[in-house]
C-alpha cells in the first residue's frame, strides 16, 4: 500500500516506521513547509493519506487531500465535531473517504468496549456517580482530551440517569496518555484506567485503520469500523 503523511512530527516519524514495517511504501510527506506538494504526482499516487497535525489546520488539510483524489485517516482531534455536515456532503455527495477517530489504540478501544458495559450494569446502581480524569503532555492543544469526551458520549448513551460527566485535564511533561473513569458510591469507588506507555500503539492502529480505509470508497468510517467486535 502507498502511504503519504501529513504531518512529520514525533507521531509523522513514527507512523513511518510502523508503515515499513508492515510492508507500506511512503510515497509523499507533507509538513508545514512544503504543502505545495498536496498538487504533486507523488501525493496523488497514494492509496490513503494518514494526517496527525493541529486542530487548526485538519479540516483544510482534508479537503486538500480529497481535491486530489486522496482517502484520508485523521487522527487530529478538537476540530472534527466542528465540521461533521461539509465532512458528511463530501464523503456521501462528493465520494471522499474519510476514517476519523479520537484516539487509534487497540487497548483504547477494549477500554471503551469495558466502559460501556460497566456504564450499562450501573443502570441497575443508582447510588454512584461517575467522574474522568485525563493526562497527557504538555504539547497537546485540546482539553478535555478527545479520547476523554468520546468515552463520555459512551457512558451518556448507556447510562440512562447520567447528564454531563466531569472530566478533570491535566497537562504534565511528556505522558502519552492515562483516562481513568471512576464510579463512586458512598461506600466504594470503582475505578478503571487506561495508560499509554508510549505512542506505538496509536501509530500501530492508525496504519490498520489506514489499511482498512484503502478498501472503502466513499463514506465515513470510525473505530467501530474497524473493530467491529467490540461494539
Amino acid at each position: 500500500m502507498k502511504i503519504a503523511l501529513i504531518g512529520y512530527g514525533k507521531m509523522g516519524h513514527l507512523l513511518e516506521e510502523v508503515a515499513l514495517s508492515r510492508g507500506h511504501e511512503v510515497v509523499s510527506i507533507i509538513d508545514v513547509d512544503n504543502r505545495a506538494d498536496f498538487d504533486s504526482e507523488a501525493f496523488r499516487s497514494a492509496d490513503v493519506a494518514i494526517e496527525f497535525t493541529a486542530p487548526t489546520v485538519a479540516f483544510d488539510n482534508v479537503r486538500e487531500a480529497f481535491a486530489q483524489g486522496v482517502k484520508v485517516v485523521s487522527g487530529t482531534t478538537g476540530w472534527y465535531g466542528g465540521h461533521e455536515a461539509e465532512l458528511h456532503s463530501l464523503c456521501t455527495e462528493g465520494g471522499s473517504t474519510l476514517f476519523w477517530s479520537s484516539n487509534y489504540s487497540v487497548g483504547v478501544a477494549l477500554f471503551r468496549a469495558v466502559n460501556r458495559q460497566l456504564a450499562r450494569l450501573m443502570n441497575g446502581c443508582p447510588g454512584y456517580t461517575v467522574r474522568m480524569e485525563e493526562t497527557h503532555h504538555i504539547h497537546k492543544l485540546d482539553a478535555p482530551s478527545g479520547t476523554a469526551v468520546t468515552i463520555a458520549d459512551d457512558i451518556r448513551a448507556e447510562l440512562k440517569r447520567a447528564g454531563s460527566v466531569p472530566i478533570t485535564s491535566i497537562r504534565e511533561g511528556e505522558v502519552p496518555g492515562i483516562h481513568t473513569v471512576c464510579y463512586e458510591s458512598e461506600a466504594d469507588v470503582i475505578t478503571l484506567t487506561h495508560s499509554a506507555k508510549n505512542r506505538t500503539g496509536f501509530a500501530l492502529g492508525a496504519v490498520l485503520a489506514a489499511e482498512f480505509t484503502a478498501r472503502q470508497h466513499g463514506g465515513i468510517f470510525g473505530i467501530d469500523d474497524l473493530f467491529p467486535w467490540l461494539k
